[in-house]
């Protein structure tokens, strides 16, 4: 397997499969980056040719982890290199990947993913073995995808830990809005509102705390994800705007928000209580098989286990 980029996810992708048994290497533009994973005992190197070159050779699953104001010349590089191997990624954002990788004629060959985890934190030190331990790895669904890079990347989530949820690139694109992207602005306005008022600060607890914990990640990072999804975050923000004039508009009338606050505790209370299904019948490569994961997948059901491939024995 071989990873591009070695940052927060990168580099925690890599400790994961390798520790999961798998033979990875990887490459990093940033060569303090590249000098602490050879530190720690990691194959990885500041030369892309080779890297690509030596993906190409082993046909290598491909792992592009680099923001996504760097992958198209990332792609450019695995076009020019490596365009049979096996290729999936790790973005925040689906559709605007998926069309980079039309874009440079390497669709055939790949599948869409993106871990649903993170920290605030970034680099190679950053990283973690663990960090993807019981975390929903959304894989793309998509009419072009192949079933055994399909099968391969689950493989992949499964052995480093995570459960898998398909879903198409568009439906994961809105979701994400919801509870991700949006989440970030929200904890960015949460952080801003108070940032003049000293005693604010000197107040500040858990409530503070947690609402603003993702406004510590780096600005570039969060403007990359949230630009990348424009269209659905920015009917989320609609939605929150429409919510939140209603709240002020009740409050300024008769001085309640019993409104928000007890729709906003009941959603919470369904989220606590959800139950992900698994998913368990459905064989990769069987007819209507993408069809079928895409509607489990909206309905809440994930992938705990490796499905069977059809062909493929036991």
């Amino acid at each position: 397997m071989c990873v591009v980029g070695l940052g927060l996810i990168g580099g925690s992708l890599m400790r994961a499969a390798t520790a999961a048994g798998r033979d990875v290497f990887g490459y990093n533009r940033s060569v303090d980056g590249v000098r602490g994973a050879r530190d720690d005992g990691f194959d990885a190197s500041t030369d892309l040719t080779e890297v690509l070159e030596r993906a190409a050779a082993t046909h290598a699953l491909i792992v592009l982890a680099v923001p996504m104001p760097a992958l198209p010349g990332m792609l450019q590089h695995v076009a020019a290199t490596a365009p049979d191997c096996p290729l999936t990624d790790v973005t925040s954002v689906k559709v605007a990947v998926l069309q980079a990788v039309r874009d440079h004629g390497l669709l055939d060959r790949f599948v869409g993913g993106h871990p649903m985890t993170g920290t605030a934190h970034s680099g190679w030190a950053a990283g973690e073995a663990t960090l993807f331990a019981d975390a929903p790895w959304v894989l793309s669904v998509d009419d072009h995808v192949d079933e055994h890079v399909w099968a391969d990347v689950m493989h992949l989530a499964l052995d480093c830990g995570s459960f898998v949820v398909p879903a198409r690139s568009d439906q994961h694109d809105d979701a994400a809005a919801a509870i991700s992207h949006l989440p970030h602005l929200l904890a960015e306005t949460l952080a801003t509102t108070a940032a003049d008022v000293p005693l604010a600060f000197s107040l500040a607890a858990g409530s503070f705390r947690d609402g603003t914990r993702v406004a510590a990640t780096a600005p570039d990072l969060v403007r990359a994800m949230c630009e990348a999804n424009a269209g659905p975050l920015g009917s989320a923000l609609d939605d929150v705007i429409a919510l939140l004039t209603r709240a002020r508009d009740r409050l300024a009338a008769d001085g309640s928000v019993a409104e928000l606050v007890e729709s906003g505790h009941a959603a919470r209370t369904r989220y606590d209580r959800f139950d992900r299904p698994q998913i368990l019948t459905t064989s990769i490569g069987e007819e209507g098989w993408r069809e079928s994961l895409a509607a489990a997948g909206r309905a809440g059901a994930v992938i705990r286990s490796a499905l069977r491939v059809r062909g493929s024995r036991g």
